[in-house]
Parts: C-alpha cells; structure tokens; sequence
C-alpha cells in the first residue's frame, strides 16, 4: 500500500506522544511526573457544564460555520478584546484550533513562516501539505520575540512567504511578544495573512490581553477556542475570527468545513455561548495567580542548580536551558529528556520538537500537574505560600525535587 509520501519523517505529535507514554509508564506502576502535555488542569465554569448538560438532547446538524448565537458572543467577545469590529458572519466555529489552522493553511496557496521556537503542530501540518517553511529564530534576549528585521528579511527574499502564525503568550516559551507593532508593519508591507494565535490571551498572568490585531486588524485572523482558558480541551471546539478584509478566504473556509468536518457537536456549541457571554472574572483570576505561583517557584528552584530559563508571563509553558549545567555532558535535548524521564520520572519534551536544532540542551515544560479544583477551591480562603506548595501541588513540588536534585548530584 502506497501511503502519500508528506507522512514521511513525521510521527505522532509531540505532546500527544509524550502523554501517551506518561500514562504507559504510570499503568505499569511508575511514578512519573507529567510536564509534558499542555492541557489545563481547570475544571470547565460549572456553568458552562450544566448548559452542556441542559442542551444534551440537542441532535441536529448545525449551520456548517457555527450556530448563530455562538458566532453572535465570540463576534462581540472578539471585537471587545481586539479592538476590532468582527461580524457574526465571519467567525466559524470548528472542532478544535487545532484542525482549524490544517484546513486554513490547505486553503491558502502560500509558504509558510514561523518563528523559532513555535507550537509543535504549526511545521508538521505545512509539511503533510507539502509547503515551504521559513524558520525565523528568536532567542531568550528577545524574550522569544520573532524579530521584524529578520521577518522583513525573509519576506524579501521569499515572494511566496505569505503566511505567518504567531502565538502569545508564547507555547512552548510562556513569554510574551512585546513587538507587534513592529510586526504588524513588516506585515502590512507584504501584505501577509497572519494568523494570531490566541488561545492562552485570557491566561495573561497580568490580566491584560494584547494582539497584533491593534496595528494589523484587516491582514489577521485571530484562532482561539476553550481549551486552554476554559478548561474544555477535550470538548473540541475552537474559532477563528476574520477581517471583513479577507471575507474571500472564509468563503473557502466554508467551502472546505463543508466537506470535512460538517458541524460541531450541538450540545457543545450551545453550552459555548455561556463560556463566552457569562462573567468569568473570578475563575480567571484565581487561574492566572494559580499558574503565576507555579511558574515562580520552577524559575527560582530551576536558575539554583543552573537551569536557565524567561520567566512565564502566561499561560502554563516554560522554556529551559541546560546548557550550563551539571548534566550538559548530554549531546542533545532528546537523549537528556530520555533519560532525565527513566532516572527521575519527570517527563518533558525536548527543544527539537519546537524547533531548536538538536545540540541545544533547550527543553519545554507544561507546568500543569496539579488538580485545578483543588487548588481554585483552596484559594477560595487561603493565600497560596511555601507551606501550601506540597498539599496542593504534589506532583509539581516532588517533580521539580527530582529533577534538582539528579542535576545537584550528578557527576
């Protein structure tokens, strides 16, 4: 059987992967510690889940962009947030950011250019499309920023490379861009179609939410969804929001859903309308202090046996370097999160997969195992402190243990 050649060299995503064997490990009476997949440790809003429970006898097909009260508050949500005005009839609702990005880049007739490093699945599905990739790279100083003089660059010099997709805050680095402005001028010179990324915003450890659509509305599409700041990653909804300036590729975009996908599950559309238009404030802000707590205790427990790392500015994703540490005797990120896994349990992704080349001892961290009730029901009346770390946090606490403690000791 002949199999389409682009399935060449690519294997299971990553973080798909990676959990997969954690929970291998775990059945066969491992103790492993899960800092590898990057699903959010946060129950969906009760709310939420009790319309889900309500609309459950909901059974019929929907319109293929999305029911019309859905793409009514993600519509308004959207506006509010990007200080752009979106119209109900340019959002769709698909099953997930995830397939919605592999039918946009099918769609669109241009190479590809991402930054270094960038989400796992971004490179894989150009490649199954069989497209070009321009790799730009960033580095820590930037605070993992895409540089506009080298974006410029490449446009330059590359006519085909149309499209870019960016993400903030940032996975695999948990940072924030701080330059979109720039960005968004290369963007309009070129006349990219850029693609934001934006299913971490609401978990802005500082409760802002920034976007390139400020300096570059009419040449973005913003993707985002639930599964990251509502908790509902295995639901498999997501959107994406168009500038009446691109209403031709939503065209397309309808086209293609059509005959993929069909519709998203009706229950779950129905209970989306009350995850975008109820008040979250509070779960939101419990999350961001849940996940900023976190995230300080590895930066400081990390940079005191030499890891180097940016600290988090959201989201649940960190970035560290081993290169000058006791353990840099490694050859490449691979080797070292396979054995840092078989001797600690601590279980990670290397740099590679992100894509950092292999002899830099760079690996990702999802810093997420953790109950997520728990800890937001603690919160309810507790101050999160060093005391609370190892009761709410186990997982998070002994892994991080482990892991500091076979770098102090190895030799």
């Amino acid at each position: 059987m002949k199999v389409n050649k682009n399935f060449e060299n690519i294997g299971l995503s990553a973080t798909l992967e990676i959990n997969e064997k954690s929970n291998k490990l775990i059945s066969e009476g491992k103790t492993i510690y899960k800092f590898g997949l990057g699903q959010s440790p946060f129950p969906v809003p009760e709310i939420v889940v009790k319309e889900l429970i309500n609309k459950s006898k909901e059974k019929d097909y929907l319109e293929v962009i999305g029911l019309k009260k859905l793409r009514e508050v993600v519509a308004k949500y959207h506006s509010e947030k990007n200080n752009y005005k979106y119209l109900p009839e340019n959002i769709i609702v698909g099953p997930g950011t995830k397939e919605l990005l592999f039918q946009l880049q099918f769609i669109l007739n241009y190479d590809l250019i991402l930054p270094i490093p960038s989400w796992v699945s971004y490179g894989p599905q150009a490649k199954l499309l069989n497209k070009k990739i321009y790799y730009i790279k960033s580095s820590a100083e930037e605070n993992w920023n895409i540089n506009p003089l080298l974006l410029d660059e490449c446009c330059a010099n590359n006519p085909l490379a149309k499209l870019l997709i960016i993400n903030s805050p940032n996975n695999p680095s948990g940072t924030r861009f701080n330059n979109y402005k720039k960005i968004g001028e290369v963007a309009k010179k070129y006349k990219l179609i850029v693609v934001s990324d934006e299913i971490y915003n609401e978990l802005n450890y500082d409760g802002s939410y920034e976007s390139i659509t400020n300096y570059y509305p009419e040449g973005t599409i913003v993707s985002s969804g639930l599964s990251k700041w509502c908790g509902a990653g295995g639901w498999r909804i997501g959107t994406m929001s168009f500038p009446n300036e691109l209403k031709n590729i939503f065209d397309a975009f309808r086209v293609m859903a059509s005959e993929t996908f069909t519709s998203v599950s009706a229950p779950i559309q129905y209970a989306a309308i009350k995850a975008y238009s109820e008040n979250h404030d509070k779960y939101l802000l419990n999350s961001r202090k849940i996940l900023k707590f976190i995230s300080e205790f590895i930066y400081e427990e990390f940079s005191n046996v030499g890891i180097k790392c940016q600290k988090a500015q959201g989201g649940f994703y960190m970035l560290c370097d081993f290169s000058e540490t006791k353990i840099s005797k490694f050859n490449d990120s691979r080797t070292l999160c396979k054995t840092i896994l078989e001797k600690t349990g601590f279980a990670m992704l290397p740099g590679t997969d992100f894509g950092f080349n292999e002899n830099e001892l760079i690996t990702r961290i999802a810093f997420v195992d953790f109950d997520g009730e728990k800890a937001l029901n603690f919160l309810e009346s507790n101050v999160l402190d060093s005391k609370s770390l190892n009761k709410i946090f186990p997982n998070i606490d002994n892994g991080v243990r482990k892991l500091t403690n076979f770098i102090e000791n190895f030799s």
